[in-house]
C-alpha cells in the first residue's frame, strides 16, 4: 500500500457512486421464475435474489476505494466515502426486513424461509380463509381463485399473502430509489461542485445526500 499514493480524482469519485447508483437501481429489474404454486411471492423474489449479489458487489467495489485511498484525505473523497458507506448500509437494512417479512410470508403458507430456490419446491400447506373480503370484480375473483388453487391456499390466504408479498415489494423499492438518487445527486456534487474545503465544515447542506436523509429519518423516529 503505497502511503504517498495520489487521491483519486473526482470523475472516478463520481463514477464509483454512479455505478453504484445502477446497481441499486437494478435490483428492481431483476427477474425471479416464480412457480404457479408460488405466485404470491412473484413480486419480491427478484429484489430477494439480487439483493445480496448486489450488496456484495458493493462491499467489493468500498474494499477497493479503501485499498487505493485508505483515509480520504480530500473534501471530494470524504463526501464519497460517506456517501457510499450511507448506501451500503441503507441496502443492507432494507434487504434484512424484505428477508424477515418473506419469512413471514413463508411461515403463513408452511414452506420453509430458506432461500427462493430452495423455498419454491417445498409443498405448501392450505389455512382457513375461503371468505374474501375484498370488493373484486367477477373475471378478478375468478383469477384469484385460479391462483389459490394452484398455491393449494383458500383464497383467502391467497390475498392476505399477496397483499404482503406487495407490500414489501413496494418498501424495498422504495429504498432503492431513494438510495440510488442519492447516489446520483452525490456524484454530481462531487464531479461538479465540491470545494477545496473540508465539506463536513460546511453546514448540513453540504453532506451527502443521504447521511441527510438518514439523519430526518432518525429524527422523524424519535
Amino acid at each position: 500500500m503505497n502511503a504517498n499514493r495520489a487521491p483519486l480524482p473526482r470523475t472516478e469519485l463520481a463514477d464509483l457512486l454512479a455505478n453504484a447508483a445502477q446497481s441499486v437501481s437494478g435490483i428492481l429489474t431483476a427477474e425471479y421464475p416464480t412457480p404457479p404454486s408460488r405466485s404470491y411471492l412473484h413480486p419480491v423474489l427478484g429484489a430477494l435474489s439480487a439483493g445480496p449479489r448486489v450488496v456484495g458487489e458493493l462491499n467489493e467495489r468500498l474494499e477497493g476505494f479503501v485499498a487505493d485511498e485508505p483515509l480520504p484525505a480530500t473534501p471530494a473523497g470524504l463526501f464519497t466515502l460517506a456517501s457510499y458507506a450511507s448506501a451500503l448500509g441503507w441496502l443492507t437494512e432494507s434487504l434484512a426486513e424484505l428477508t424477515t417479512s418473506v419469512d413471514q410470508i413463508c411461515t403463513r403458507v408452511g414452506i420453509p424461509t430458506n432461500p427462493p430456490d430452495t423455498a419454491l419446491a417445498a409443498p405448501a400447506v392450505a389455512h382457513e380463509g375461503d371468505e374474501l373480503d375484498f370488493d373484486f370484480s367477477a373475471p378478478e375473483l375468478a383469477a384469484i381463485r385460479i391462483a389459490a388453487e394452484a398455491a393449494s391456499l383458500p383464497p383467502g390466504d391467497y390475498v392476505a399473502v399477496l397483499s404482503q408479498s406487495l407490500l414489501a415489494a413496494s418498501r424495498i423499492t422504495d429504498a432503492c430509489m431513494e438510495i440510488s438518487s442519492g447516489l446520483l445527486e452525490d456524484a454530481t456534487y462531487v464531479l461538479a461542485e465540491a470545494t477545496d474545503h473540508v465539506w463536513i465544515s460546511d453546514g448540513p447542506n453540504s453532506l451527502p445526500t443521504l447521511v441527510r436523509s438518514l439523519l430526518a429519518r432518525m429524527e422523524a423516529a424519535e
